[in-house]
């Protein structure tokens, strides 16, 4: 196996076993950041999730789309008992999903995360997405590599 193939798959298991991450957001200078429950979608090309509008998030997002998302998977254990010391940050930026895209991104955010339904119904949720670049992944203090989503070519 490669160290490609390895960085890969170490994505691939966070994004599939994750349900939650940080999301960092910034606006005129003051940054924010948010608990958010993610989706990764395409290949984790993108990472769906849902707020209210009327928030500080959602307006920072409005003002800057620029953001990272943190997803900590550092206390997880591998089927072999060991812990993993794996976390991941997304940068890219954030979009409105568009209209046709809704039914079919909504429908895989709410089988990840079921408990939302009444959130997501909820008539000032927006359903956003991240449009992730790369990823710099960590697997300790002096172990820090940046990928592309291009360069990975993830599939899930």
């Amino acid at each position: 196996m490669t160290y490609s193939e390895s960085i890969r798959g170490s994505i691939q298991q966070l994004l599939n076993t994750i349900g939650y991450a940080i999301l960092a957001t910034e606006n005129a200078g003051q940054p924010h950041t948010s608990l958010i429950a993610i989706t990764p979608v395409d290949a984790g090309q993108r990472l769906v999730f849902a707020t209210y509008r009327n928030t500080r998030k959602f307006t920072n997002l409005m003002q800057n789309q620029r953001v990272s998302v943190l997803m900590d998977g550092s206390r997880r254990h591998s089927q072999d008992g060991t812990t993993t010391g794996l976390v991941l940050s997304a940068v890219g930026r954030v979009q409105e999903i568009n209209a046709a895209a809704h039914p079919d991104l909504l429908g895989a955010h709410l089988a990840k995360h079921p408990d939302l339904t009444t959130f997501t119904q909820a008539p000032d949720c927006e359903l956003l997405q991240v449009v992730v670049d790369a990823y710099q992944v960590v697997h300790g203090i002096d172990d820090v590599t940046w990928w592309s989503v291009d360069d990975l070519k993830m599939s899930f």
